[in-house]
């Protein structure tokens, strides 16, 4: 760990919100800022990291130098257990002391190279896997963690466990990112349908896309927007408030983020992600600022 300047653990209370997706378009976006990046997945039991970085199928090499990460380019190297499984749907069963044993030979035997950030992407909750990167890494210094949540109470419920797990074991929290805010989309990217109490529903797209396109084609160009999960008790922002934690943003759900990470690419390398791509790479702009004020 000697030659990795700032290490950033991704965190979350909750699984499905996010987080993976997230720590692997922040490494995207650090490695465009021509920083040398490094993306670590200890998720053990669900390594989901070379499927989002278009890596599966890869094999680790071994080198005297230790084991070489997998590179997507020259400044962005990625290791995941995931690279080690005989086949992808092979099950990981393992107690905590083999986890723990895994993540520390992580640490010891991965030869990085010189790099400016390693991104950890952690297993959501508060168990062993966490305990070890932190008892390992405190050791080499940790700039902090990175916390993903979505704005319903029954993420932010675990959310503030995490948190507090945090302040307990002395990591500084470098702000929570409020995932799937809101479902934002092109109008020209829905689909339409129609609900008959007879027929069932029938799929009229085609018909609303051609009515948008010869009665309202201005239409065409704006993004609809839609509340799915329940944001009434103030979502991140008012749980940061009341922790006295930064709060760093909110990414709308955007199905083409999805589809990006679904086929292994950034969502920053084209326009397609137009809803959600400027929201992350603002939230990464304010983790760098802050995180260079902190360190000043």
């Amino acid at each position: 760990m000697v030659t990795v300047k700032h290490k950033i653990l991704v965190l979350s209370g909750k699984g499905g919100v996010g987080k993976s997706t997230f720590s692997a378009q922040l490494s995207f976006a650090l490695a465009n800022k021509d920083y040398q990046v490094g993306l670590l997945d200890i998720d053990i039991c669900g390594p989901s990291i070379p499927k989002m970085l278009g890596l599966e199928g890869q094999d680790i090499h071994q080198s005297n130098l230790g084991w070489s990460p997998i590179y997507l380019d020259s400044n962005l190297g990625v290791m995941s257990i995931g690279f080690m499984l005989p086949h992808p749907d092979e099950a990981v069963i393992w107690r905590g002391p083999r986890k723990n044993g895994l993540i520390k030979q992580f640490l010891k035997d991965v030869h990085w190279g010189e790099i400016d950030y390693l991104v950890v992407d952690a297993p959501p909750g508060t168990s062993d896997e966490h305990i070890s990167i932190v008892q390992f890494l405190l050791a080499s210094g940790i700039d902090g963690a990175v916390i993903v949540t979505t704005p319903q109470q029954v993420s932010l419920i675990d959310v503030r466990k995490e948190i507090s797990f945090c302040k307990k074991v002395g990591i500084r929290v470098l702000g929570v990112v409020e995932n799937m805010s809101g479902l934002r989309q092109p109008v020209s990217d829905l689909r339409f349908e129609r609900i008959d109490g007879v027929t069932g529903v029938e799929d009229v797209t085609e018909w609303a896309r051609r009515y948008i396109r010869e009665n309202a084609p201005e239409l065409s160009s704006l993004f609809a927007c839609s509340e799915v999960f329940d944001s009434s008790g103030g979502g991140a922002a008012k749980m940061c408030a009341e922790m006295s934690v930064p709060f760093l943003g909110k990414v709308p759900m955007d199905p083409q983020l999805g589809k990006a990470a679904e086929e292994g690419r950034s969502c920053f390398e084209d326009k397609r992600c137009g809803a959600s791509a400027p929201a992350i790479l603002r939230i990464v702009e304010e983790l760098i600022a802050s995180h260079e004020q902190l360190l000043a």
